[in-house]
């Protein structure tokens, strides 16, 4: 049984479904929820989604096929929101424990297998660049979920698939990306304000919240902060909020090497409102020890800004996040293995203040050895799932 993952609307599915015919299909009918980065699906219940609606198994039906075929609009280099949720919610599919492979640290994996997947690209004709932002982009997520690129295809509007592809999905109303224009409208905000898109679905204490309210704590003034799971059943009216804000940092956690699918569906929307152009600025942090893994999603952000007429400012990318989120909260920010991400963090907040670009700054643990960080996460997540009542041995569990 081989696996087709797609946001193709039914008219274009219905095109070429026959070619699947006898495939298990994976698409978004509009009850998929994004990954909360809860983590049960390492530490609790091993291998499956702690998030019952449906996509529960994508680890599993990645496994249990013998290959794998994904069909997306191309999207700011890499997945459409749609599909860049079903590979949020196919974290089970390795194991949490980390490992060195090719010079990176990578997840190991969960099965013996080396997965194949074809990768097809739709939309308008794409330069040289943004081809290899592509590629780049999918041969880091076969690197991290253990697979690898069998074959990858572009295909511009009208062979095959054309620019009508994707319908928007029942949860963002049903209108396709660009089809909708967010007005300013009854916009309560100031012009010229600064905003901090808290992008994490996790709480007020995930890494990704700890460093909007320390970046926070640096502005001038009073950024307002906002966080994304709150506004996750109304994303249009966020987006017109978001409309007047000259100067907004996105504050966002790395999911399968890129920026997590909330995220995209959120600045799939912001492509079409009408308010003034602004200064975009990242935070980004992951579990992954080397922050260079983070250029994908630094170069999701360049594109997008690109495409919408925004100024692309750069930002800072903090890898070893859990060590540093934990590290911040028991010895001053700025000393031991904190202190290259707070020199970070003050850059970036001089940037912002000075309203010009930072650059693109990448922040990896002070003086703390990459063998010595895998060896704690390792051990943390065999005592996590001891107290959640699962045997370390048990987190390997193959479904």
């Amino acid at each position: 049984m081989n696996l087709i993952i797609h946001d193709l609307n039914k008219e274009e599915w219905a095109k070429i479904s026959g070619d699947y015919s006898g495939w298990n299909v994976v698409t978004d009918n509009g009850a998929m929820h994004p990954c909360i980065g809860c983590f049960s699906c390492w530490n609790r219940t091993p291998g499956v989604c702690a998030i019952h609606d449906g996509y529960e198994n994508m680890g599993s039906l990645i496994h249990e096929a013998d290959e794998v075929v994904v069909i997306s609009r191309y999207t700011y280099g890499g997945f459409s929101g749609s599909v860049k949720n079903v590979f949020d919610r196919c974290l089970g599919y390795v194991l949490p424990h980390f490992e060195v492979a090719g010079e990176e640290t990578h997840h190991r994996r969960r099965y013996d297998e080396d997965k194949p997947f074809t990768f097809i690209f739709y939309g308008p004709e794409l330069s040289a660049d943004q081809k290899a932002s592509a590629e780049r982009y999918v041969r880091a997520v076969c690197n991290n979920i253990r697979g690898h690129v069998k074959n990858l295809e572009f295909r511009v509007n009208g062979s095959g698939v054309s620019d009508a592809d994707i319908s928007g999905s029942p949860a963002d109303g049903g209108d396709s990306a660009g089809s909708t224009r967010y007005g300013l409208g009854s916009s309560q905000y100031r012009l010229g304000r600064t905003v901090i898109l808290n992008g994490s679905m996790r709480n007020i204490h995930g890494n990704s919240a700890k460093l909007g309210r320390a970046l926070a704590g640096k502005l001038r003034g009073r950024p307002q902060i906002i966080d994304l799971k709150d506004h996750m059943q109304d994303m249009g009216s966020l987006a017109g909020e978001l409309a007047d804000a000259s100067r907004m940092i996105l504050c966002v956690p790395l999911y399968v090497d890129g920026l997590p699918s909330q995220v995209i569906r959120l600045m799939e929307m912001l492509e079409s409102y009408t308010g003034e152009s602004k200064q975009i600025y990242v935070l980004a942090n992951m579990g992954l020890y080397e922050s260079s893994q983070l250029v994908n999603l630094f170069s999701a952000v360049r594109q997008w800004c690109e495409k919408c007429g925004f100024e692309y400012c750069g930002g800072l990318g903090i890898s070893a996040g859990e060590l540093l989120g934990t590290l911040m909260e028991v010895i001053p920010f700025g000393t031991g293995a904190t202190k290259k991400a707070a020199q970070g963090l003050d850059v970036l907040a001089e940037a912002i203040t000075a309203g010009r670009a930072a650059g693109d700054i990448y922040a990896e643990p002070y003086r703390f050895p990459r063998s010595l960080y895998i060896w704690i996460a390792n051990t943390n997540w065999n005592r996590t799932a001891r107290r959640n009542g699962i045997k370390p041995e048990d987190m390997y569990r193959r479904l």
